[in-house]
């Protein structure tokens, strides 16, 4: 381990660049889809001993701070442009327009998320030392550069270290306590110690088997939970989920809108098809749907669409909504994501939303996303920007407005549901509501725009985290995938792979009790992390005044 521990101490200059940026690219294959989480074993604590040869032992804080910023960049730089490279093919679905933005993005996103990496690692740097507590006061600072990453400015908490492990079942399960941030406290906890392991000193290697012991502690308490997980008998609510895998290149095209249209009625009206509910399987038995022929006293049926599964204004199409009634029965219920539009202003204003149209082909109420995606729905500084050129993604002919707030839905059976437009799913705060607890969250997506890429798996991994941390099944309806039903411990009942064409058919699962981060809230989380930045400073200060 010492030898290894050479290569980041002795490195400058350059080399030392290079390193931070290896090191930081290397970490990105803990993310899914390949979640070698292991792999920060190594990297972490090589972020440690770079930090261990490039600050100065005693002198003025700029000069401790320099290097700490230029590792944390270089670091989160290289982290996040692995992870998040992805995000170019969205350029090209439209390439006449936007490919040549596409460089200045997947360059610009990852720069801006690495000064985040760089704040953290500049301020651990500034108080470095030579002792055990480094371990700890990096490891505090990685967690609250990623916490801090989630809330400035709308906030971006994609691939925080938490999402590490957030494809483990086990690992998963203190989210269910202490949330996002809590967990990626854990991760880096658990892995910067290890650090201590190449230590001449004996603080150093009882702080890599703590590191351990927590990394331990955390799956065992997690593998405890689910082996006494008592899972309440399903909702009698017929799920059928449709995943149509239509090209984003292809769904918008005017002369497709009738075809679209037609393959979601049809796939909402077929048999049931078997589904690989891939290796997590639980053994929930789909349950077969009956199309247009459910009577009264059949179970109530849910037919889930995708996020702007309609190419057209659903609420100006009276056939469609003929239609959609014609496939239901009195008792079922379409929820859809589609485009509104309101015209209560002089210019006419959209909202990517959410629709429960019940049996008579009524809008029986409806969600407006609240966090729309910066360049793609909405354009920072529009003002500005659009001097330069710059234009969202998504092309309508009026303004993309925000809903006001996060709220839940009631359809005809069955509980109320919270619903999370595409990429709302991965803010754990959106995930909450002030109505009454919902039954379940719905996460519909469309994630054709980034391919077959590890964009949508990223994603998927981090929709089943809110699972956990609210103890509510998750439903998810993806254009072309991942499509799953999630119990409320984050484990995957079924799911459609990416770019699988077919239906879901399951029962809807039912809540467990509120877990204590949603009783609480972030209270967790700060109370755990204030308590470790506590004991680091206590611990610290004895050994200094042990020292004197």
């Amino acid at each position: 381990m010492q030898r290894i521990a050479q290569i980041f101490l002795l490195a400058h200059g350059w080399r030392l660049w290079g390193l931070a940026a290896a090191s930081g690219a290397l970490s990105a294959l803990a993310l899914p889809p390949v979640g070698a989480f292991p792999v920060l074993a190594l990297t972490l604590p090589a972020l440690v001993w770079m930090l261990d040869g490039a600050v100065p032992d005693s002198a003025r804080p700029r000069a401790r701070l320099r290097p700490g910023l230029a590792i944390g960049f270089w670091f989160g730089f290289a982290y996040h442009l692995a992870g998040l490279w992805w995000i170019g093919r969205a350029f090209l679905v439209e390439a006449d327009l936007f490919a040549w933005m596409m460089p200045f993005a997947v360059l610009l996103l990852p720069a801006g998320l690495a000064l985040f990496t760089a704040l953290g690692v500049g301020l651990a740097a500034l108080l470095w030392r030579n002792d055990w507590v480094r371990l700890g006061l990096l490891a505090v600072a990685l967690a609250g550069a990623d916490w801090l990453r989630g809330v400035v400015l709308t906030g971006f908490p994609w691939n925080t270290f938490a999402h590490a492990v957030a494809g483990v079942p086990a690992l998963m399960q203190p989210a269910a306590l202490v949330g996002l941030y809590g967990l990626g406290l854990i991760v880096t906890l658990g892995f910067t110690a290890l650090a201590g392991l190449a230590d001449a000193t004996r603080g150093g290697r009882r702080m890599a088997v703590a590191g351990l012991a927590l990394l331990a502690v955390a799956a065992a308490g997690g593998a405890l939970r689910l082996a006494l997980a008592v899972s309440p008998p399903p909702q009698p609510v017929a799920l059928r989920i449709v995943q149509p895998s239509i090209a984003q290149e292809d769904k918008w095209r005017p002369e497709n809108r009738a075809s679209v249209f037609a393959t979601y009625l049809e796939m909402s009206a077929a048999g049931a098809v078997p589904v690989d509910a891939g290796g997590e399987a639980e053994g929930v038995a789909a349950s077969p749907l009956r199309g247009s022929t459910a009577g009264a006293d059949g179970p109530a049926r849910l037919v889930i669409w995708p996020e702007s599964a309609v190419p057209f204004l659903l609420t100006e199409a009276p056939d469609a909504l003929a239609a959609i009634a014609a496939l239901l029965g009195p008792r079922d219920a379409l929820v859809t994501g589609a485009v509104r539009a309101s015209a209560d202003t002089q210019e006419r204003t959209f909202y990517n939303s959410v629709f429960v149209i019940d049996g008579d082909g009524a809008v029986r109420d409806a969600y407006d996303k609240v966090r729309l995606v910066p360049f793609g729905e909405f354009l920072p500084f529009a003002s500005v920007l659009e001097r330069i050129g710059l234009t969202k993604l998504v092309a309508l002919p009026g303004v993309f407005e925000a809903g006001f707030r996060h709220r839940t839905l009631s359809p005809p059976a069955g509980p109320s549901f919270l619903p999370l437009i595409c990429y709302e799913a991965i803010f754990p705060q959106a995930a909450t509501t002030r109505d009454p607890r919902p039954g379940w969250l719905l996460n519909v997506t469309n994630d054709a725009w980034f391919g077959d890429t590890p964009g949508p798996y990223q994603h998927f991994a981090q929709a089943r985290l809110r699972a956990v941390e609210q103890g509510l099944p998750l439903v998810r309806a993806a254009n072309t995938g991942i499509s799953a039903v999630v119990d409320p411990y984050g484990r995957v009942l079924a799911r459609l792979a990416l770019w699988e064409k077919g239906v879901i058919d399951a029962p809807l699962p039912a809540a467990i009790a509120p877990t204590a981060y949603a009783r609480f809230g972030s209270l967790a989380p700060a109370l755990f992390y204030f308590g470790i930045l506590g004991v680091l400073a206590v611990l610290g200060y004895l050994g200094n005044a042990r020292r004197d």
